[in-house]
């Protein structure tokens, strides 16, 4: 194993590995197999691993290498981002030392995880939201979309990635699969259940018939050029136009609304804490297993406080 004051350190079953094939073994196991996981795990590991040269033996590098490679990627960046990323590379790290059995170096203890302040104004009011879903100016797909999030408090990653053919339209459900790489249940209400017919519906005349039946839910506004031509499963095969992707869907919501697209999911879970849900539906419903976590969600938004402070006011003269 490194040590904080060791250069390198030497392979414990004499295998030479590279960074890069350390990386490929690690992103291919069932640990990131959902496809926004090995996404994140993919762009901090590679990032990490092209700054200190895929080529290079694992046992070779040192302790102070990783850390240095973290600050200079992410050494300016927001303590989030910061604490995602050193989370994903020491995570790459233990499963070289812990489940293969190689020399690897580790995230040095001088690269902390950075304290998150806490921003208590996440959650929307609910006046809020149903205005901005009111819009005319709003388009029949980001209300889908935006609507589907707020009522099944579920990760944008998760409904951007759903299809059609998921779709359980008669139960108001979805499988979707879940951060650690479960399929899991999300349900939404009469709100999403009124806007995804209309999402589905063809142009009249079209020879595939009234409805999408197969292919991503949530498509992108034109088709995908040649050149950056999607994997098959991410276009639809009625108007080959491919799967609305995070980015785009973010950069929407934060023209029309102001809001970032994890807001909506805060916001459920917030207003179903101020109706006096208990938390452990609440916990159902986000899929949270650690009830310390879910807690940072069911904050009481401005308004419940707002309310609660009447409590406190003199008794009202009576006549």
């Amino acid at each position: 194993m490194g040590g904080a004051n060791a250069g390198s350190v030497t392979a414990l079953r004499g295998e030479a590995v590279t960074l890069a094939a350390a990386a490929d073994e690690f992103l291919s196991t069932h640990r990131v197999a959902n496809p926004n996981t090995h996404r994140a795990y993919a762009g901090a590991i590679d990032r990490t691993v092209a700054m200190l040269g895929g080529a290079r033996q694992l046992a070779e590098v040192a302790d102070a290498e990783i850390g240095a490679a973290l600050e200079k990627l992410w050494g300016s960046a927001k303590p989030a981002t910061w604490n995602r990323n050193r989370a994903a590379v020491a995570s790459w790290l233990t499963w070289c030392q812990t489940r293969k059995r190689w020399a690897a170096p580790s995230v040095p203890a001088d690269c902390e995880r950075r304290r998150e302040n806490v921003d208590a104004t996440k959650a929307v009011a609910r006046t809020t939201l149903h205005r901005l879903l009111s819009r005319r100016d709003v388009p029949l797909r980001e209300k889908t979309l935006w609507r589907m999030l707020y009522e099944t408090a579920a990760r944008a990653e998760e409904i951007l990635a759903l299809n059609v053919q998921d779709l359980d339209l008669e139960n108001r459900r979805a499988p979707v699969r879940s951060k650690g790489g479960d399929i899991e249940w999300v349900y939404w209400d009469s709100g999403t259940a009124h806007l995804l017919p209309r999402l589905l519906r063809l142009p009249d005349g079209h020879p595939d018939g009234p409805s999408r039946t197969h292919g991503p839910l949530f498509l992108a506004e034109r088709r995908p050029v040649p050149a950056r031509r999607p994997a098959a499963a991410d276009v639809c095969p009625h108007t080959g136009r491919a799967r609305l992707g995070y980015d785009r869907a973010r950069v929407l919501l934060a023209k029309y609304g102001g809001l970032t697209l994890h807001q909506l999911r805060h916001s459920a879970a917030t207003h179903l804490g101020e109706a006096d849900v208990p938390l452990q539906l609440i916990m159902g419903k986000t899929r949270h297993k650690n009830p310390r976590t879910a807690m940072r969600y069911v904050r009481p938004g401005p308004e419940a406080i707002a309310a609660a402070t009447g409590h406190l006011a003199p008794p009202r003269r009576k006549h």
